[in-house]
């Protein structure tokens, strides 16, 4: 059987749509139409339009915490462009397969460009290969993509996307919950400490996730933990909005456990919301 990606078959001379299935989609995108991947803009492209020229809309904080029934990510939803609210409701958190979900940071527009590839992807390999791919796998393969926008990245553009996931092969359960973070090179890390935060605010959130998680809580515990982390970071952050509760905007918030990934109810976030501010209501300092 020839297994070559349609990358091979297109250099050496095959047509790319009748070349072997490949697992990647990006590796299939990459041959067939490089221009539609993220970051792919070409070097005077770049330079004549660059991130401060631009003034493109930015995604700020996210925050993910471990527990001890899986994971939590959480976003807030403003955009800014520059001192300007580009956006009040944009959404910075996405469920990208059953058991994994993807938060972002930075350039917006590029960063919603490589999480809908991302999740293109995933479903794209488990089709091919009859089963979906590792977290492990599923952790390099974002890697890849921010890796692919360095060359953006060196011009401003800059994505940091936040990844969590629950290890169905664990073989402890209560310790299913990851967290991977990257930097803008590519480079991947596993968050041991159980909770991390990016964005404008993250060191915000990052203080008060410090004071007040415990991997050993509840969900509803953590899911509280994270709306008060995003609290945290408005507070102090212009670019994180805090929640709006006049237009009923609040945080996007994610869970995922051995069920699978779930967007968590506006309703129930709203309470919680509620809670929260009643509870600083009585304790503005937090």
């Amino acid at each position: 059987m020839d297994h070559r990606s349609p990358l091979d078959a297109r250099q050496s001379g095959l047509d790319p749509f009748s070349a072997p299935a490949t697992a990647s989609f990006t590796d299939y995108v990459a041959a067939t139409a490089p221009h539609l991947l993220p970051g792919r803009a070409t070097a005077v492209q770049a330079a004549a339009h660059s991130a401060a020229g631009l003034d493109v809309p930015h995604g700020t904080t996210i925050v993910a915490l471990v527990c001890a029934d899986g994971v939590v990510i959480a976003g807030d939803r403003r955009a800014t462009s520059g001192n300007v609210i580009a956006q009040r409701d944009i959404e910075k958190v996405f469920v990208t397969d059953s058991y994994s979900a993807v938060g972002i940071a930075g350039s917006a527009g590029i960063a919603l460009e490589m999480v809908r590839l991302f999740t293109v992807d995933l479903e794209h390999y488990e089709k091919i290969e009859g089963v979906p791919l590792s977290l492990d796998g599923k952790a390099n393969k974002l890697a890849g993509m921010v890796r692919q926008n360095l060359g953006a990245a060196m011009q401003g553009f800059v994505v940091v996307p936040l990844f969590v996931g629950y290890d169905t092969d664990a073989a402890d359960a209560s310790k299913a919950g990851r967290i991977v973070t990257y930097d803008p090179t590519g480079g991947r890390y596993d968050e041991w400490l159980g909770y991390h935060s990016v964005g404008s605010g993250s060191v915000f959130a990052k203080s008060s996730m410090k004071k007040l998680h415990d991997p050993a809580n509840d969900l509803a515990t953590t899911v509280r933990t994270a709306i008060e982390a995003l609290y945290d970071a408005a507070d102090d952050d212009t670019a994180t909005g805090g929640p709006d509760t006049i237009r009923r905007i609040y945080p996007v918030v994610v869970s995922i456990t051995a069920e699978g990934a779930l967007r968590r109810p506006e309703d129930e976030i709203a309470a919680v919301v509620d809670r929260v501010i009643v509870g600083r209501t009585e304790k503005p300092g937090g």
